[in-house]
């Protein structure tokens, strides 16, 4: 009669479960690619004595997915996770092990594997290690309600209008959206960092970092165009009294006429880079915020081929005033990628944080400029053909330079770069779609390597580079 009843209870909560997850509609979505590159002087030296110079090829991944859970109507559950974000073959982090007795660690991906550890009086021993191979990034609810629609969690951040300095970070919010005709308007809560749980000492000060924000987008026939406002109240910087009160505004436009596409997007920040609090201000002053952006891309479609322009900035600094910050907090962005090297920043994420510059300047800027677009000027013209739907030929010119030479500034005097040229860079592509979901690139880049990676040495030498890319890409 037991074994009876197990069975019975065992079957009921089967149901049960069963029940319960087949309320939930799940839609997976996500992505995967795998780039090859090959790079012949990554530093921009010169091969000769004094420099350090070499070439460098090697494989990088991610794997990405996104599960909606369809609660109710109205009502859903979004996750997302990325897995095997790395080099193959890279074995700092999680995953390094021996092979066949080898003293070289390999890339294993095992989620549980023997490890070999040193046991008592020098025996071996073997443990089981987990690897920690994959990162939940977000997580959020969205539901509708007769006010709007909220989202709330951690989800998709720094993001808006175009592409221009977008930085798709994921971080705890709330969002509130309802639509008024074709407006749809919203009220933005970011909770950045919280100072009370991080530094327990610090209980009595107000050491969090938030944001606020409001927006509005209009949806008409062919154009879509949206203003945000958005207000940064970081207060974690109180062993110095340091405040900071930035506001952002932001408008951006996309509109199609016939075969053209225009999109444009600005930043204008203002407010408090450093407001300085009691009992901190002797000796110390108030630093005011005044940069911008802009950018604006102009494409025209010729039956199967396309042309087009492409105009970004993102302001610097002088250095010339210690109570003004100018330089763009946003600047242009990861997501903005105009050229292989000089603006790539997911390849140069994984190009191992080399600077690009010679040895003989040491400051990053550099490094700020080809990546996140920090003090950037960039001109762009590219043209494509789509000989069969299925494969596309493209070609781009990149000519940028830095906004402004400033490097740094010791006891009052300001030290400039020999030039603003960052270089001109020339890319060629071809795509090839395997499947509707699946698409293969390989393409190069060349970049003439301008004076600015001298830094402030004007006998400093500097040579060309060019970067070989293959790249295999699922989406789902």
């Amino acid at each position: 009669m037991k074994k009876l009843l197990v069975v019975l209870l065992s079957l009921g909560l089967i149901v049960a479960f069963s029940t319960a997850a087949s309320a939930a509609d799940v839609k997976f979505s996500g992505g995967y690619y795998l780039v090859g590159a090959y790079e012949s002087n990554p530093l921009l030296t010169p091969d000769e004595a004094g420099y350090t110079h070499y070439s460098q090829a090697f494989f990088y991944t991610r794997t990405r997915l996104q599960p909606v859970f369809q609660i109710a109507e109205g009502l859903t559950f979004t996750v997302r996770m990325d897995a095997l974000e790395k080099q193959w073959g890279n074995t700092n982090q999680k995953g390094n092990s021996t092979y066949m007795g080898s003293s070289t660690p390999d890339d294993t991906t095992s989620s549980r594997r023997a490890v070999n550890a040193v046991g008592p009086a020098g025996t071996t021993q073997q443990r089981q290690k987990i690897q920690e191979s994959l990162e939940f990034e977000r997580a959020y609810v969205t539901f509708m309600t007769g006010i709007g629609q909220f989202q709330i969690g951690y989800q998709n951040v720094d993001d808006w209008g175009t592409d221009f300095g977008d930085y798709s970070n994921s971080r705890p919010r709330i969002q509130y959206a309802t639509k008024a005709g074709p407006m749809t308007l919203g009220l933005i809560y970011e909770k950045v960092y919280d100072n009370d749980s991080a530094i327990p000492a610090n209980h009595t000060t107000d050491g969090d970092k938030d944001t606020y924000a409001a927006f509005g987008i209009y949806n008409g026939p062919g154009i879509e165009a949206g203003m945000l406002y958005k207000y940064y109240a970081y207060n974690s910087d109180m062993s110095s009294g340091v405040k900071t009160k930035m506001n952002l505004l932001s408008p951006y436009v996309k509109a199609t006429f016939g075969p053209v596409y225009v999109e444009g997007e600005a930043t204008y920040w203002f407010g408090k880079y450093k407001e300085m609090s009691e009992p901190y201000l002797a000796g110390h002053t108030d630093v005011d915020l005044q940069a911008w952006s802009a950018y604006v891309k102009g494409k025209v479609n010729f039956g199967p081929a396309y042309a087009g322009l492409l105009f970004g900035y993102s302001s610097g600094n002088d250095l010339t005033d210690d109570t003004k910050q100018t330089t763009c907090p946003s600047g242009g962005g990861p997501n903005f990628a105009p050229a292989f090297i000089l603006m790539n920043d997911g390849y140069n994420t994984q190009n191992q944080g080399n600077s690009r510059a010679t040895t003989d300047y040491t400051t990053g800027t550099a490094n700020s400029i080809t990546t996140n677009k920090y003090n950037m000027v960039v001109y762009n013209g590219f043209a494509g053909f789509n000989p069969t739907p299925k494969v596309n030929l493209e070609a781009a010119v990149t000519y940028a330079t830095a906004a402004e030479k400033a490097l740094s500034k010791t006891a009052g005097v300001v030290t400039d770069a020999v030039s603003d040229k960052l270089g001109t860079e020339i890319d060629v592509k071809a795509t090839f779609k395997i499947y509707d979901n699946l698409t293969y690139m390989i393409g190069a880049g060349y970049l003439m390597t301008g004076d600015y990676f001298k830094g402030a040495n004007p006998d400093a030498k500097i040579e060309n580079d060019y970067v070989l890319l293959n790249q295999l890409t699922l989406s789902f």
